[in-house]
């Protein structure tokens, strides 16, 4: 396979399952995943910590799926939430995506929110959480 664009460079052997090499040699695959090199991660991950608002964060999960294939769902826990582990911050199941940016994405995002909490009570406002009843 030959990309214009410079891609991730793999894992060290054993430290990852995220599939890469599999992705790589398969047919017609999805592979814009791999266009997340460690710099732009490190980009992306500066970026999601210092989130302005969620119409902020809404726009950074479209250009993440649009642009990377990377679904990022972010919805309060079905019992309370008194802290910010209390939103539940997922990402889609996605061949190539390395451990560790799947453990990061949702560390940076909790990082913002606990920096501008008013993001966090629009997402809970956002699902009728703290509606007037």
């Amino acid at each position: 396979m030959t990309t214009s664009a410079p891609i991730r460079s793999p894992c060290p052997p054993g430290a990852c399952i995220c599939g890469r090499d599999p992705l790589l040699e398969t047919p017609g695959a999805d592979v814009r995943i791999l266009f997340l090199t460690r710099q732009e991660e490190k980009r992306l991950l500066d970026r999601l910590e210092n989130l302005e608002s969620l119409a902020d964060l809404e726009r950074l999960q479209n250009r993440m799926y649009a642009q990377l294939g990377i679904r990022v769902d972010i919805v309060p826990s079905f019992n309370e939430v008194r802290t910010m582990r209390g939103i539940g911050i997922t990402l889609g199941e996605l061949p190539g995506l390395c451990r560790k940016t799947r453990q990061s994405i949702p560390a940076a995002i909790r990082r913002s929110l606990e920096k501008r909490p008013e993001i966090a009570f629009e997402i809970l406002n956002a699902n009728d959480l703290l509606r007037d009843a």
